[in-house]
């Protein structure tokens, strides 16, 4: 039997190009899923989605299915959602509040903190038979800034130390609260047939914005088409370390809490007007800065993107075939009208029936297909050279800095596991 020869991954990235083979070869998906998904943090959930204890989501971890629960004592577990006796699903719901999951197999009974509760019919079982031997399997659990990471990787570091200077940027993003504090308030999926990479490369890509949505940008008033002019603010792209990036597209945006005495936009002073029936004047400023978002994308390696004013959350199913989640997000106890106006900015642009959505997907959707096309060519990474500024790897708004950070991050972890 001939065994293919091993994949030399570090050839396949180089500093301004990564190799083709990266959104088309099977045997390199498979090996992301081990090397990569189970083995860094990856994002599951956001505190808001666990209000209270007895809640639970259900979600992956790369392709692994698992349950993210609040336990009484406030803990967060993430738990395989695997029965330990014959490996059925536990729990199939999408979310809710429930202190026990059963199998409906043969009805074994487990806590939301993974410990086996109940065996019908135990003494079918040898004397030995111990039910905390046979606990549902955890992942270590993490939070920074709300945000809920996972890992199976025991040695790995914190979750503090991996995200490093995106810290940063997460307490930035979550300033759009406006004081309130920021919730999950609702979302939609869909899938798009291209490899997952290719939505990752997205979220700092500012260079494909005045083309890919140019029906969006003519749809705008003319305040509003100037602001989203976002190759022309000044903004710029930074490698944050371990895969993660930030594309600042709106300065003046970047926080929330700072210009609060800027006048307010045209498109926002009817909202203005509701607020201030029950909010004095600088809450009202304060609401209406933060309605529309921050001015930056900040990309999380592997799987999540902090997107101006929602989660992006990618998850891989196959090399050509990707499942994407947009979250929209709100102000935990703010205002109805400014949680309305939010909700109708999110429609308006990354609902399925918005502007961004569909383009989006269409464009990634190309890639893939494009990909097909020539044997050894090579995905280019080279536009806009890092600037050395105070020893940050930092690009113009326009560069590739933040698809090239991924990619190293790619490497170092494909390469060395």
């Amino acid at each position: 039997m001939l065994h293919e020869p091993p994949i030399d991954y570090a050839a396949l990235v180089r500093d301004d190009r990564v190799h083709t083979s990266l959104y088309r070869d099977p045997a390199i998906f498979e090996a992301e899923m081990d090397r990569i998904f189970n083995n860094v943090w990856v994002w599951v959930a956001h505190a808001s989605e666990l209000p209270e204890a007895g809640s639970f989501k259900t979600t992956f971890v790369g392709r692994q299915p698992v349950i993210v629960t609040r336990t009484s004592d406030g803990a967060v577990h993430v738990l395989l959602n695997r029965c330990r006796h014959r490996g059925a699903s536990v729990c199939e719901t999408k979310s809710g509040t429930s202190p026990v999951f059963v199998c409906p197999y043969h009805a074994w009974s487990y806590n939301n903190d993974g410990n086996l509760r109940a065996v019908p019919r135990a003494g079918g079982y040898a004397p030995d038979f111990d039910k905390a031997e046979f606990s549902l399997i955890g992942l270590r659990v993490e939070q920074y800034g709300g945000l809920i990471f996972a890992t199976f990787n025991a040695e790995i570091e914190p979750l503090a130390d991996y995200l490093g200077a995106a810290r940063r940027w997460i307490d930035l993003f979550m300033k759009q609260g406006a004081g309130y504090g920021v919730k999950v308030a609702g979302e939609h999926t869909f899938r798009f047939r291209g490899n997952w990479k290719i939505q990752l490369e997205n979220t700092t890509d500012a260079y494909h914005f005045p083309v890919v949505h140019k029906s969006f940008l003519t749809s705008l008033d003319d305040e509003a088409e100037e602001q989203f002019d976002v190759l022309n603010q000044g903004g710029f792209v930074e490698d944050l370390g371990n895969g993660h990036s930030v594309m600042v597209m709106m300065p003046n945006l970047v926080d929330l809490e700072q210009q609060l005495d800027a006048p307010i936009p045209e498109r926002f002073r009817a909202l203005a007007g509701e607020l201030a029936e029950h909010h004095p004047p600088d809450q009202v400023r304060r609401i209406v800065r933060a309605v529309g978002g921050t001015g930056f994308n900040l990309n999380l390696f592997p799987n999540l993107a902090c997107s101006m004013a929602f989660f992006r959350v990618l998850r891989p199913l196959s090399v050509d075939e990707t499942e994407i989640r947009h979250v929209a997000l709100g102000m935990a106890g703010g205002p109805e009208a400014g949680n309305r106006a939010r909700l109708r900015i999110h429609e308006y642009f990354q609902g399925p029936m918005g502007f961004g959505s569909p383009d989006d997907a269409e464009a990634w959707e190309r890639v893939q297909r494009g990909s097909a096309a020539g044997d050894d060519l090579w995905i280019m990474l080279n536009r806009g050279p890092n600037l050395a500024a105070d020893g940050r790897r930092v690009g113009d708004v326009s560069a590739e800095t933040g698809m090239r950070a991924a990619y190293q991050m790619w490497k170092r972890v494909m390469a060395t596991s």
